[in-house]
């Protein structure tokens, strides 16, 4: 009996000491104090109309550019560059071999010579009867017969120097230009390679002039205009540039259910076949817009400060959406009325309370 009045005295007595315990801490609790801090400036938060974007992939290519093909049957003899290649207009690339187009070009050069023999001759002839005549020696009909003789061997030496002609254009056809100062981007033949006509050669881009051709779903037809100018981000080039829209297809691709927009780009760095992407805009929406001031990067994260209702800081997470020159769009993490420190940010601690008359900005 003696033992567990004992027991009892001793819990009792830790009791006592618990609930001393428990009343100290709260009054260390209602004593607790914030470091206060100063020169911040605080702003309220609201939805402000941001455009709404829409971000569409694309292929960057040539504006101009030229396949070049062969126009006759032959076999390659020679070729002058490579792929890579920069060239200027007018410079060889190709040289042919095709030996009917040689001697249809020599056989119409003779041709033309035997034309030329004949209508000397029937000239010769006619001025002779016309002498002639005029002495009474000839009848009118033996003259208008070698009149006649006159005037088709000038027609069949007219038909025989375009027929030299064609066939010299034709033979031409064995050297290839190049049809514009660019880069050959593809070639498809080999020396001693045999060609036919229509059959690809090689490629050539003009060089400093590229454009991005954009896929975009069927729903935007009508939302893109022409002459605005976009955000671009290209891979392989550091940071964005801007583009501009210059033509819209409005026809949509039965199987991807996209129209193309083709943009202007500037020239520098670019190549033909570089993944794009452009933020196009679309219409506009509400968002919830803050100075870029406000929104801090820690390490992977994302943050802002807020002010609660009793003037204490605390750190929020965020997720950021687009950028539009000084502000950014929140998409996540904050609402509208909240308030948020948009300047002094780097004097900020969590749990510090803002001085009073601290300055608010609408």
């Amino acid at each position: 009996m003696k033992g567990l009045s004992s027991f009892f005295v001793v819990l009792l007595a830790a009791l006592v000491a618990s609930s001393l315990a428990g009343c100290s801490d709260k009054s260390k609790e209602g004593q607790e104090t914030h470091a206060l801090v100063t020169g911040l400036t605080v702003e309220k938060t609201g939805f402000d109309s941001i455009p709404e974007q829409f971000e569409a992939s694309g292929t960057v290519k040539a504006k101009n550019a030229a396949q070049l093909a062969a126009r006759i049957s032959g076999t390659v003899s020679e070729m002058y560059v490579r792929e890579g290649d920069r060239v200027q207009r007018g410079s060889l690339l190709v040289t042919l071999t095709a030996l009917e187009s040689t001697a249809g070009a020599t056989g119409a050069a003779h041709a033309v010579e035997e034309a030329m023999a004949r209508k000397k001759l029937a000239d010769v002839t006619y001025e002779r009867f016309a002498r002639l005549y005029q002495e009474q020696a000839v009848t009118g009909q033996e003259l208008d017969t070698r009149r006649a003789e006159r005037d088709m061997a000038e027609q069949s030496l007219a038909r025989a120097r375009e027929a030299a002609r064609a066939a010299v254009a034709v033979a031409g056809y064995t050297r290839i230009t190049a049809p514009m100062s660019g880069v050959v981007t593809a070639r498809t033949v080999d020396p001693g390679s045999t060609v036919f006509p229509g059959m690809p050669i090689m490629t050539i881009e003009e060089d400093g002039r590229y454009r991005l051709e954009l896929a975009v779903p069927e729903s935007l037809q009508g939302k893109v205009a022409l002459g605005t100018s976009v955000p671009v981000f290209l891979d392989g080039n550091s940071g964005s540039s801007t583009g501009t829209v210059v033509e819209i297809v409005p026809k949509v691709d039965p199987v991807s259910r996209t129209f193309i927009v083709k943009l202007d780009i500037p020239a520098k760095g670019m190549h033909s076949g570089q993944f794009g992407r452009a933020l196009l805009p679309v219409g506009e929406k509400q968002g919830l817009l803050v100075p870029k001031t406000a929104v801090l990067e820690r390490g992977q994260l994302t943050v802002v400060w807020v002010v609660d209702d009793g003037n204490i800081v605390h750190m929020r997470l965020v997720k950021p959406g687009t950028a539009f020159a000084d502000r950014i769009e929140i998409l996540a993490g904050l609402s509208a009325g909240e308030r948020i420190v948009v300047g002094g940010t780097e004097k900020v601690t969590d749990g510090a309370r803002v001085e009073e008359g601290t300055r608010i900005k609408d």
